[in-house]
């Protein structure tokens, strides 16, 4: 879980500004450069044979009848040589199938549209936070300022426990949001891609905060009567970037498991996690996070490669856990009453940037044009080897990516990613307006934020998608997708109906 800055009043300094990412032009680490140009190499392979196969194949098509001759002729004196070429090339070949990624293609997506009636207006939260009688004073007025900057708008929705009066989670609760969330994610996705259930093969579900004994994933299984070999994992714990790892690990699973299915369904559970306490760094995560979830069906099939959306280039995942200060800044505990809560740390944006540098770094390149990385590699080693007084250079992102999905974790990160990145207002407004709608849903945000830019009809062809987003731990991933085919508005989006409203002004 990652969220926006702690206003003056969390940290009792209210003469301070409140901590912003730090600038991404400072120090870069060498290593995270090299871990790049690694993953760079470990594909050139692929990358050297394909252009020497098409060349090759070009050559030949334009031969007459009499250059066979010769060549004929000439191999009949060259035996050795060419049993040796024709041995290489069978070798290589074989090598390059053997080893090659698969292609995975995202064939398509559902994110969950709550009903109406769980919307939640900012004079209802307080209404309802104050006649619970847990908060005292002090703490009513914390997140009532936290609303107010907070960037979220009055559509965003809570599960239906905590529309009670007063508020009742439970174990009972708690399963009926996660199915609700999840089997309407689903539902919708087996509907629009008209996939047969059975035909699924993997099965990867994420929820950080809710892990009931049967899982999430045995959930969906039992509801959708999922075939008995399908391979399911469940991860807990790992924060709003396990969305990103949820479709890393089934992209693994796909290079294994040849011509199948995988669904990843990305949610975060509220009712059983609402925090009832006064700890102010606790409080937060109550103003933020709000009902959403997300269904992924993604294919290695050639055959799905027409009717697909996108086809997933590049994961790059970072962890900091190592660092006692990143493990610890968004940590679940009990304050001094007993209340369970997720305290965030005053240092949570400054190891967020951390993160997001390091990962920024071993993406450049995978993904940035030759041009930029020769600007980029050029300084860094001028600025190591020569002068570290040598102003940085920051690879221009808005050259490798037409759209961004920076993860709705709050508004300040994401301030701060278009100010670092030098990035638009256009690029940043699908981050801002998910935040706005929806508010922080966790690992399903940037599932969100792609919806938003196919509602608007900027999706084209060959394009090219930056999904980020950091969670607890602390670890910050990044997924690359390319644009298979022109994505046209309508069908199952949850801004079908509203688009047309967006984008809003947000006054603070």
């Amino acid at each position: 879980m990652a969220t926006t800055n702690h206003p003056p009043s969390a940290t009792n300094h209210h003469h301070q500004p409140p901590p912003m990412l730090p600038d991404f032009q400072s120090t870069v680490k060498l290593k995270y450069v090299k871990l790049g140009y690694h993953y760079l190499i470990t594909h050139l392979f692929t990358l050297s044979l394909l252009p020497l196969i098409a060349v090759t194949a070009v050559h030949a098509t334009q031969l007459n009848l009499e250059d066979v001759i010769i060549l004929y002729t000439l191999l009949q004196y060259h035996l050795i040589a060419v049993i040796a070429v024709i041995s290489t090339t069978v070798v290589g070949f074989t090598t390059y199938r053997m080893t090659r990624p698969r292609p995975v293609y995202l064939v398509d997506y559902s994110c969950y549209r709550p009903p109406d009636h769980l919307k939640v207006k900012y004079q209802v939260f307080m209404e309802h936070s104050r006649l619970h009688g847990a908060f005292n004073e002090s703490s009513l007025e914390f997140q009532r300022k936290i609303l107010e900057r907070s960037g979220l708008g009055e559509e965003t929705y809570l599960p239906a426990a905590l529309h009670e009066i007063p508020a009742a989670p439970s174990m009972a609760a708690a399963r009926e949001e996660a199915e609700e969330v999840m089997f309407g994610a689903l539902d919708n996705l087996f509907k629009s891609t008209k996939i047969n259930p059975k035909d699924i093969g993997i099965l990867v579900v994420n929820c950080s905060l809710f892990n009931p004994t049967p899982s999430l994933s045995s959930m969906i299984v039992n509801r959708y009567k999922l075939r008995g070999n399908i391979r399911t994992f469940n991860l807990s714990g790992m924060g709003c970037s396990a969305g990103v790892i949820a479709v890393d690990l089934a992209k693994d699973m796909l290079q294994v498991h040849r011509k199948t299915y995988a669904v990843v369904v990305s949610t975060e559970n509220i009712t059983q996690n609402w925090y009832f306490g006064n700890k102010k760094s606790m409080l937060i995560p109550n103003c933020l996070f709000r009902v959403g979830g997300a269904a992924v069906l993604l294919s290695n099939k050639s055959a799905d490669k027409r009717r697909s959306k996108y086809k997933l280039l590049h994961v790059v995942r970072t962890h900091y856990g190592s660092d006692d200060k990143a493990f610890r800044c968004v940590y679940q505990e009990q304050d001094d009453g007993g209340n369970t809560g997720v305290s965030l740390s005053k240092d949570l944006m400054a190891v967020v940037g951390g993160a997001l540098k390091s990962n920024i770094t071993t993406l450049g390149p995978l993904v940035l044009p030759i041009s930029e990385q020769l600007l980029f590699f050029v300084n860094l080693v001028a600025r190591k080897l020569i002068n570290s007084k040598i102003k940085p250079y920051l690879p221009d992102f808005k050259m490798a990516f037409d759209h961004f999905c920076i993860h709705a974790g709050g508004r300040a990160v994401i301030d701060e990613m278009e100010k670092n990145l030098r990035l638009t207002a256009e690029h940043v407004e699908p981050s801002r307006m998910t935040l706005n709608r929806f508010g922080n849903t966790s690992s399903s945000s940037i599932w969100y934020e792609l919806a938003y830019t196919e509602a608007k009809g900027r999706m084209r062809k060959g394009n090219r998608v930056w999904q980020i987003a950091f969670g607890s731990g602390l670890k910050c991933n990044s997924a690359v997708w390319e644009a298979v085919r022109t994505v046209k508005p309508g069908g199952d989006n949850p801004w079908g109906d509203c688009i047309h409203k967006y984008p809003v002004e947000i006054v603070f």
